[in-house]
């Protein structure tokens, strides 16, 4: 099989080789003014540029069977962004050769990501999707404390159990329930129940009885239904965050409304494994579909690197397709060809920064 090195960075332009840590449960450190957090990689049969083959347990585990590469993040947005303009997928540096029977393979991926945009024709193809929505398996932790943190040292990464879906704390994400608990901080104390109770219980005292206790009961009723109504929204946005399995969390969040109603920024620890058995690694590097479909990838390959990133999503630009779909880029995977003289490259070796 075509030997391989894997590099890892905060933008495609500043990437480091890793290819020493994959399927070591060793973890490459990003740290930049827009992201901060750790990257893992696995890679089934993998065979580094000195023609080694290294092996991972990884692949061996009964929830990762048929797998055969997994990239794992864990980390958070410095600066909040909601999670319809949070990004991930692929980038090229040049034009495609597409194999004949291409459009089986695209078809193939809306099926299994149907929020997935792409232009694969262009003289930078892409494809990118909703991280939210992509993501095999998808972890979302609220950090109630950010004094004293660290570049993301709260737990082992990448832990020694695979990851597995966990929303449970994501409804504190809603924008909706941020609008609201903002609110209600912000309702001054005078405008308390109790304070209108009482205020209209002076005035009753000193003006036409029954006209104002009226008046006092209409906005006591009304304060009190706009509470309620608030706390029913409050209960329902917990209720539908509750996702029992990765499934429901990608159906809900194949919405695009659902996903601008939630914003992922610095108290938000997110936690994700990118993995899937579509593309195998050995005895060759090949693409395989259900149905009996397979494609050898090296015949297509021209060798220029095949790179995951987690992006921004772009504005509208003046290229080839009117958009620019790639906007600032949070981290970057890279597989590029290696070569016996691999060892050569310059760079921050991956030991530097590993974190376990």
């Amino acid at each position: 099989m075509p030997r391989l090195r894997v590099l890892a960075g905060p933008t495609a332009e500043d990437l480091v080789p890793i290819t020493d840590i994959v399927n070591t449960g060793q973890a490459y450190r990003i740290h930049s003014q827009h992201f901060e957090g750790k990257i893992a990689v696995y890679v089934k049969n993998f065979v580094d540029p000195t023609g080694q083959r290294l092996t991972s347990e990884y692949f061996e585990r009964e929830d990762r069977k048929g797998i055969t590469w997994s990239i794992q993040i864990q980390g958070r947005f410095l600066q909040p962004h909601l999670t319809d303009d949070i990004l991930f997928g692929n980038i090229f540096e040049k034009r495609l050769k597409l194999p004949w029977g291409s459009g089986a393979a695209l078809k193939f991926m809306h099926f299994i990501d149907p929020t997935l945009e792409h232009n694969l024709t262009c003289c930078k193809p892409w494809a990118l999707s909703p991280l939210i929505a992509t993501m095999p398996h998808f972890a979302h932790e609220r950090i109630d404390d950010l004094d004293g943190l660290q570049q993301c040292d709260i737990t082992r990464f990448p832990p020694p159990a695979s990851i597995s879906d966990d929303t449970s704390q994501l409804w504190m994400t809603s924008t909706g329930t941020t609008r609201q608990s903002q609110s209600c901080a912000a309702t001054p104390p005078s405008f308390s129940r109790t304070s209108f109770s009482t205020a209209w219980s002076s005035s009753s005292d000193t003006s036409h009885g029954s006209s104002q206790s009226s008046l006092r009961d209409n906005v006591n009723y009304t304060l009190r239904r706009s509470l309620e109504r608030a706390h029913l929204r409050w209960r329902g946005t917990k209720r539908d965050m509750a996702f029992r399995t990765p499934g429901e969390r990608r159906s809900f969040f194949s919405n695009a409304q659902h996903r601008r109603d939630v914003v992922l920024g610095p108290r938000d620890l997110i936690t994700t494994d990118f993995c899937y058995g579509y593309l195998e690694f050995s005895p060759t590097l090949g693409l395989r579909l259900p149905g009996g479909i397979s494609f050898d990838l090296v015949r297509y390959w021209d060798k220029h690197p095949v790179r995951f990133i987690c992006c921004e999503r772009g504005k509208p630009s003046s290229g080839e397709d009117g958009v620019d779909p790639v906007g600032q880029v949070f981290w970057c995977v890279s597989f590029e060809e290696g070569d016996d003289d691999d060892e050569e490259v310059s760079g921050v070796p991956a030991s530097e920064s590993i974190h376990m």
